[in-house]
């Protein structure tokens, strides 16, 4: 899903931030796209953002020891994106703390929906709840990843769109020909229809990165790939699929063929931080 990158500057005041953050938030998609959902606000919710729009506008003033934390990872993993944002590092931290904010509270929310006031164990992750259309079983594992991450990219979706200084693409599907070193994307359209075909292997050769920002408009090339993963227990570390036997990508693992295909970084996005 491209978003068009704001032609006026990414520099915005404490309150929008706090404002597009409490709202986005608050949507509840479906896993592939965005639909209108109610709005909630809560207390924790609202306290937090209060704070991120205090550190926002403490320019000049202090910066927490979190922010800064938080911006070392991003400039150490992704350097190439400090001169996207005209070297400001304050500025890349407080994007990373609101897209890290975004994936750890649809943690906190869909657990607490589910189970109350305790995290998922290893039974119930394993525990199969149900069954894909050609069959498979799914477990509460990947149930729980749905929802976690429909929630998550509604809130990143809306903070990127005030906060990315370029072109943004979220769940776009793409052909991936790795033999001629060529990538096109998918329409909508045409990804339902594999979807559709997938019992046959209509999907092969396709790829679905999470989030592709990119540094200007050439939607084919990316700046840096966020992959979103929700461990269950979420006590294990976040890791990168490896392709299957029957997949056109065999002995590589999802990283690999995104930094191959559409260039730039790519790294792992998940409620305990940001990873390799």
């Amino acid at each position: 899903m491209p978003l068009p990158p704001r032609r006026d500057s990414f520099r915005f005041t404490p309150l929008l931030l706090a404002c597009s953050l409490l709202v986005s938030c608050a949507a509840h998609p479906r896993r592939s796209g965005y639909s209108g959902g109610s709005l909630r606000l809560d207390s924790e919710t609202a306290g937090r953002m209060r704070h991120a729009a205090s550190v926002t506008g403490a320019r000049g003033v202090a910066t927490s020891s979190a922010v800064k934390a938080a911006a070392s990872q991003l400039a150490r993993l992704a350097p190439a994106l400090l001169a996207l944002f005209q070297h400001d590092e304050d500025e890349l931290s407080r994007v990373e703390t609101f897209l890290l904010e975004c994936v750890q509270r649809a943690e906190r929310e869909i657990n607490f929906e589910r189970f109350g006031n305790r995290s998922p164990n290893s039974a119930d992750c394993h525990r199969v709840v149900g069954v894909d259309r050609c069959g498979r079983p799914v477990s509460q594992a990947m149930e729980l990843g749905n929802l976690k991450h429909a929630r998550a990219l509604a809130c990143m979706h809306d903070i990127l769109r005030e906060l990315w200084p370029a072109s943004v693409s979220i769940e776009q599907r793409y052909r991936y020909y790795s033999h001629a070193n060529v990538i096109e994307t998918i329409s909508r359209a045409e990804e339902q229809r594999l979807l559709d075909g997938d019992c046959i292997g209509e999907l092969r050769g396709t790829i679905k990165p999470d989030v592709v920002l990119h540094a200007d408009y050439d939607l084919l090339r990316a700046i840096l790939v966020l992959e979103l993963k929700f461990p269950c227990p979420e006590d294990r570390e976040p890791r990168w699929t490896k392709y299957g036997d029957k997949s056109a990508y065999t002995g590589f693992d999802q990283s690999q063929i995104y930094k191959e295909a559409l260039g730039g970084e790519a790294l792992l996005l998940s409620p305990r931080g940001i990873f390799e």
